[in-house]
Parts: structure tokens; sequence; C-alpha cells
């Protein structure tokens, strides 16, 4: 057996104030803790795990860093508002008011949002 095969993903999310971005996680976004050390925190993340880090003078990039691939798009983006998440509006993205892009062929959606220290994740939907 390799790796591949029995290992467990993990995601790494930098951040710079662990408590807040456990409770954003945890709270908001509905993820378990799974286990907590002196340096971080490991949260569940599907199948996989996300481990977040606490790195003092962390500072988040433009750029979207983690996801989730969703079968009902407004469902979700719904869910998450009602929970305090906040979706990102792009000027000249042409989004709806909840603040989802559908690509030119209707097909895709995507919808965008920030953890507290500005890390953009995104919903998307195939």
């Amino acid at each position: 057996m390799t790796f591949q095969q029995t290992g467990t993903p993990v995601a790494f999310v930098n951040v710079s104030d662990r408590e807040q971005a456990l409770g954003f996680y945890r709270d908001k976004l509905g993820l378990g803790l799974r286990s907590s050390d002196p340096f971080g925190d490991f949260l569940e993340f599907g199948s996989a795990l996300i481990r977040l880090t606490a790195l003092p003078d962390y500072k988040a990039g433009p750029y979207p860093m983690l996801g989730w691939n969703v079968e009902d798009m407004v469902a979700a983006v719904t869910a998450l508002r009602d929970r305090g998440v906040t979706f990102t509006i792009y000027d000249g993205m042409g989004q709806d008011a909840l603040g989802i892009w559908t690509a030119p062929d209707g097909k895709a959606k995507v919808a965008w949002f920030t953890d507290p220290d500005g890390n953009v994740l995104s919903l998307s939907q195939a």
C-alpha cells in the first residue's frame, strides 16, 4: 500500500489569529475539530483534513486558496449566509444578488468569500 491509497489529504490554511480562525471554520463553516496541538488545529474536511496554522504576521493573498465543489450552489450559499458568512461581490463580474457568478455557457457557478484573515475561499458547482 502507498500513501496515496492509505494517507489522508491535508490542506494547510495559515491564519494570524488562531482562535478567531477556529471559530470561523468550526462555527460558521461547520467543520468538526479533529484535534489540536500547540501549533495548530486539524479540522475535518470531508474525507480530508484542514490544518489551521497560526503565523502571527500572516497576510493572505488575493486568490482562492481553498474551495468546495457543491451539488446545489444556491442552497450552499444560502446555508452559509444564514450562518453569517458574507460573500464577495467583485466589480464587473456580473454575479447575482447572492454573489454567485455563472460562466457564459451557463453551466459552472462560483461564489467567493473570505475567512477572518482574508483568505479567499470558494464554492463551485460544475
